[in-house]
């Protein structure tokens, strides 16, 4: 999609933005609920307050907050009560298509996201979903 600067994002933008949103935490809550396993596999079930204070402050969860905090931009800028600018929605859509393609350096991520979509066929089935989603053009 080629934009000119400061153009303002159009509706359509906005819709497949947040379809990117809601694709990107379906994929979020299989890739947490799939860590979760692993992690019980090892130190026996926990409870849901366990497993937010895990989610928090655990290294071994740190990889995870990478979509969180993608899908909290993405909300932020959805939910802006000023003008949003398409460069804005791009950089996101980008940022979200580099870290899901292994394309922006975390190794710690790559590794353990593709750990979890070899053990998971259906979190690699969401994810090829949101890749192709992201690269649709939504101007």
């Amino acid at each position: 999609m080629e934009t000119t600067p400061n153009q303002l994002i159009t509706q359509a933008a906005r819709q497949h933005l947040r379809e990117v949103r809601n694709r990107l935490l379906d994929l979020h809550k299989l890739l947490l609920d799939d860590e979760r396993a692993v992690y019980e596999q090892l130190h026996g079930r926990i409870s849901n307050n366990i497993m937010l204070q895990l989610l928090i402050g655990d290294e071994r969860f740190a990889w995870l907050r990478r979509l969180s905090t993608l899908v909290v931009e993405i909300d932020e800028l959805l939910a802006s009560k000023t003008p949003v600018m398409m460069e804005a929605a791009e950089n996101l859509t980008s940022a979200t298509r580099r870290l899901l393609t292994f394309d922006d350096g975390d190794e710690s991520f790559g590794q353990k996201y593709h750990a979890a979509l070899q053990r998971q066929p259906q979190t690699a089935l969401l994810h090829e979903e949101v890749v192709n989603l992201l690269q649709e053009n939504s101007a």
